[in-house]
């Protein structure tokens, strides 16, 4: 089909995309300008590249050109290869609300017999993260009834590893392969090589090397920089593509509110929900007044985001995996540099160790930081660092040491790791990239994975002060506990001695060391 199309294009017939034509009712919702053409792309080339920025409905594109193909008995099912932490929140609940009628299954599970199992539900779209592949590769190459593969974040497959040839093997055995990111040279244009190889192989020479004395040009012995006209190289590699930004979306507000669920660990579970049976004792017996409910909200806020102080002082990271990694994907997709808000300086500390182990460049800034060492990261982070080492993406940040007169345009993102307890901190702390001298459309992510984010998220979006509200969260915190199905914690996880210091440090209501959430250290 897609051969005619373009035979009768270099004739110079004006032929519109097949789609056009047809009564598609678009299920889910009326798609932006943007992704209809994005869906145009992909429902006219067996091989194409998805390369639109974090924000613009990438996963809706996917879903709506698979659907369309599908009608018209091009394809029969598709799966989809994406982050561990997109394959519930992200993809699984936007097939149901975009596609309800597609059935969709999520390949995931601890045990491997019980994920092979899962491989062989009936469905029209599954899903698996891209660790889990290599699990279900051998049945996958066998099974000619999946004929779409649709890979989320190419960009993952940069790095010439098992995992990315694995992938370059799986996608021969498929006849549409489409890839998706918002960010295919997260370090270096020679990233495209590998995400071209599994592709579009005829678009990169067969050797890596031969891409890199293409595309860079060799300063000494440990240190590469791009040549002159490399990204434009790179880009043709990922041929064909569509690129768009939220700045394309004509029909989007100048900035877009975003929530991102995240799943907790069974430590994490385990522990929130005891702290939750306590507050429900607390209020049957009138325990819990105006002045104790800021620490019981502060300790389940804590929890949420993965790191907790301990009787002696020491704060000990759970089991926040996930949401780690979901903010890595953030981070990576991001088009632009990026500011993440933390509410607790321990959590701050752990993030950015988090970042560096992904070779991501970043600075953090509490309350802590000097003035002198603040005035030299908030230079570079927006005027630049002036030497050769890679430019600055992520400020790490309290939001109480960011709320006045910074300004920061050179980003357009800010990803709110957890939320603060501050309606006025909240705004001040948005408006750093919403200043004179902004350029792009903004993207605001609240990362959440609790009813207790989730609820303060809803106050500090409707400009509510949250802690006259405080009682009737925890209030409303133990309400739900009582609805709660079962006794026992969700998750599999036995505690041990470290354990039980946990669940203890995290229900002490006073004299243990821990901080406040203007980012100082207190006693709570």
């Amino acid at each position: 089909m897609q051969a005619n199309l373009d035979q009768l294009r270099e004739m110079g017939v004006d032929v519109h995309p097949h789609i056009r034509n047809t009564a598609y009712d678009w299920c889910g919702g009326q798609p932006f300008d943007i992704q209809r053409a994005s869906v145009e792309l992909l429902t006219e080339n067996q091989r194409a590249y998805c390369l639109n920025s974090m924000g613009t409905g990438k996963t809706k594109v996917a879903l709506w050109a698979f659907d369309y193909l599908r009608r018209c008995g091009v394809a029969h099912k598709m799966l989809v290869v994406a982050p561990l932490s997109t394959l519930r929140f992200t993809w699984g609940r936007e097939v149901f609300l975009t596609t309800p009628h597609l059935r969709a299954v999520i390949v995931h599970h601890a045990n491997r017999k019980q994920r092979l199992k899962l491989f062989e539900q009936p469905a029209d779209i599954y899903i698996v993260n891209h660790d889990g592949l290599k699990i279900i590769a051998p049945d996958l190459m066998k099974r000619t009834d999946i004929d779409v593969l649709c890979i989320d974040e190419l960009a993952t497959y940069r790095n010439r590893n098992k995992k990315s040839h694995l992938a370059e093997a799986v996608a021969k055995t498929k006849p549409i392969v489409w890839g998706m990111t918002g960010a295919p040279m997260p370090r270096a244009p020679t990233d495209v090589w590998m995400q071209a190889r599994i592709l579009t192989p005829s678009t990169v020479p067969r050797y890596w090397t031969t891409f890199r004395d293409e595309t860079m040009l060799r300063i000494n012995q440990f240190r590469w920089a791009p040549k002159r006209g490399a990204m434009e190289r790179a880009i043709a590699a990922l041929q064909p593509n569509v690129r768009f930004t939220l700045d394309d979306i004509m029909e989007l507000p100048p900035f877009v509110t975003q929530r991102i669920d995240v799943a907790m660990g069974a430590k994490q579970k385990a522990i929130y929900k005891a702290i939750k049976d306590d507050c429900f004792v607390l209020m049957q017996e009138g325990s819990i007044t105006g002045v104790n409910a800021g620490a019981v909200m502060v300790k389940l806020l804590q929890i949420s985001l993965g790191w907790i102080y301990m009787d002696d002082g020491r704060a000990v990271q759970l089991d926040n995996h996930e949401r780690n990694q979901t903010l890595v994907d953030l981070v990576e997709a991001a088009e632009a540099k990026v500011l993440v808000f933390v509410p607790f300086v321990h959590a701050l500390r752990g993030i950015k160790a988090v970042l560096d182990a992904h070779e991501i460049e970043c600075e953090t800034v509490s309350g802590e930081t000097s003035l002198k060492e603040r005035d030299r990261i908030f230079r570079e982070f927006q005027i630049g660092r002036g030497d050769d080492r890679p430019p600055l993406k992520v400020l790490v940040a309290h939001p109480q040491c960011m709320s006045h007169g910074n300004t920061f345009t050179e980003a357009n993102t800010v990803i709110w790791y957890g939320p603060i307890t501050s309606t006025e901190i909240y705004d001040q702390a948005n408006a750093r990239i919403r200043r004179v001298g902004q350029t792009r459309k903004q993207l605001f992510v609240h990362m959440q994975a609790t009813p207790t984010e989730k609820h303060i998220y809803q106050l500090l979006t409707n400009h509510i002060n949250v802690q006259d509200a405080l009682l009737q969260l925890i209030e409303d915190e133990s309400r739900a506990q009582m609805k709660e199905a079962g006794n026992g914690a969700d998750g599999h996880w036995s505690a041990g001695e470290d354990d039980r210091q946990l669940h203890q440090a995290a229900r002490q209501e006073g004299g243990t060391a821990g901080e406040t959430q203007d980012g100082t250290q207190a006693v709570q």
